[in-house]
């Protein structure tokens, strides 16, 4: 058994808990804040096909040291992850590299929406936790541009009850909008080619699909006022339509291009600054945060706009950059604790655990690229002092000291 012994609550109640284990440890917790373990919906952990940026032994480390129990990795992989033997076969890669880590990290799969393979939804159930939809272009070749094959996976997985995420760009505005920008090498135009106009139709489109199959829909990486307002509108409906944010359209902005130029270059893009994502998560409009840890080297995040790669590493900062928001004034504890676990576990049906994260809110330290666990070694958040650290992350009765 793990014994936690004079832990705070998230409401200030000091607790003494006693967790299953192989191992018989004692922690003496006085002064550190028990939270559940951490679940992040959104992450690309790149296996297969792309382990020089990240693999499962690099990134289950890095969501260990994130407070993270439990991911849900996305299909956009090499090859996508589109049928359900693809789906067993990289569960396998998984599991090896996961066992060689010595790290028993909770996780999901989603498969990847594809026209061609679209009798494969029907089989899913069993091995994926929903459908992925990438309704725009992104990284990776997996994409749902026309709108019949968009309707039948709604329908199918309507029918078969399985989430559908939506990546939510419109693929039409966004080629006509590349068109208009297409010799520019400035990064910062990456927001004005992917505006909020191109999010707005696909989530109007979305909704409109949700509402017709009443399939429960997932918007990830929710970014702009105007996705938030149709959000809003269909949550007063009764849908089953959940929004999703991340922590970089919440602490990086159009500002921050100048400073990080193609480290600042994310799908959906970053926006200029707005207080809506922030009013919505005070609201209950969003209803999750998911990482979407993205890793790619520094070299490739160099080359110039037009060839350096979208994404940014963000599992390890999540949590702190939220409770030293909580320390501004801007999130209590217990909005962090839905966003960042038990939310996810609502709408994704996931099966409670005794997985625990402990947690020093007064922990001050710099975010520092050498300390990083990811393998690509960066982040965008470098050089930002963040207060509060997890210093204890228990998964499947194992104990993980953090520092």
């Amino acid at each position: 058994m793990i014994h936690i012994s004079d832990a705070l609550s998230i409401d200030g109640q000091i607790q003494n808990l006693s967790i299953a284990s192989h191992s018989d440890l004692s922690i003496d917790a006085e002064g550190l804040t028990l939270f559940p373990g951490l679940i992040d919906p959104h992450v690309h952990f790149r296996v297969p096909g792309m382990d020089y940026k990240e693999d499962w032994r690099s990134a289950s480390k890095a969501a260990i040291y994130g407070g993270y129990t439990t991911v849900f990795d996305m299909p956009n992989t090499i090859p996508p992850t589109c049928t359900v033997a693809l789906l067993q076969q990289k569960k396998e890669l998984i599991d090896a590299q996961l066992h060689e880590a010595g790290i028993p990290l909770r996780y999901q799969l989603f498969l990847g929406a594809d026209k061609t393979h679209l009798r494969e939804i029907a089989h899913a159930k069993e091995f994926a936790v929903g459908i992925k939809v990438f309704m725009g272009s992104s990284t990776g070749g997996l994409m749902m541009d026309d709108d019949e094959s968009l309707q039948a996976v709604f329908e199918l997985a309507a029918a078969h009850q399985l989430v559908v995420a939506v990546h939510a760009e419109d693929e039409k505005r966004l080629r006509d909008r590349q068109q208009q920008f297409k010799n520019s090498r400035d990064y910062s135009d990456h927001s004005k080619i992917r505006d909020a106009e191109t999010a707005r139709i696909a989530v109007e489109k979305a909704i409109t699909l949700a509402r017709r199959t009443l399939a429960r829909l997932y918007i990830t990486h929710v970014s702009t006022a105007e996705e938030l307002a149709l959000i809003r509108q269909a949550k007063r409906e009764g849908l089953s339509v959940y929004a999703e944010t991340t922590p970089h359209h919440l602490f990086l902005s159009t500002k921050d291009y100048a400073a990080l130029q193609g480290k600042a270059v994310v799908n959906p893009p970053l926006r200029s600054p707005d207080i809506a994502v922030w009013e919505a998560i005070t609201e209950g409009v969003i209803d999750t945060i998911g990482s979407d840890h993205a890793p790619h080297t520094e070299a490739e995040k160099a080359k110039p706009y037009g060839t350096c790669p979208s994404g940014v590493p963000g599992i390890e900062t999540t949590l702190p950059l939220l409770l030293t928001a909580y320390h501004q004034g801007m999130i209590s504890l217990q909005r962090i604790v839905q966003l960042t676990s038990s939310r996810a576990q609502e709408i994704f049906h996931l099966a409670h655990t005794e997985d625990a994260v402990l947690v020093d809110l007064n922990k001050k330290m710099l975010v520092m690229p050498e300390r990083l666990k990811t393998k690509c070694a960066w982040s965008p958040f470098a050089g930002r002092e963040l207060q509060g650290w997890p210093v204890y992350t228990i998964v499947q009765g194992q104990c993980f000291p953090l520092f």
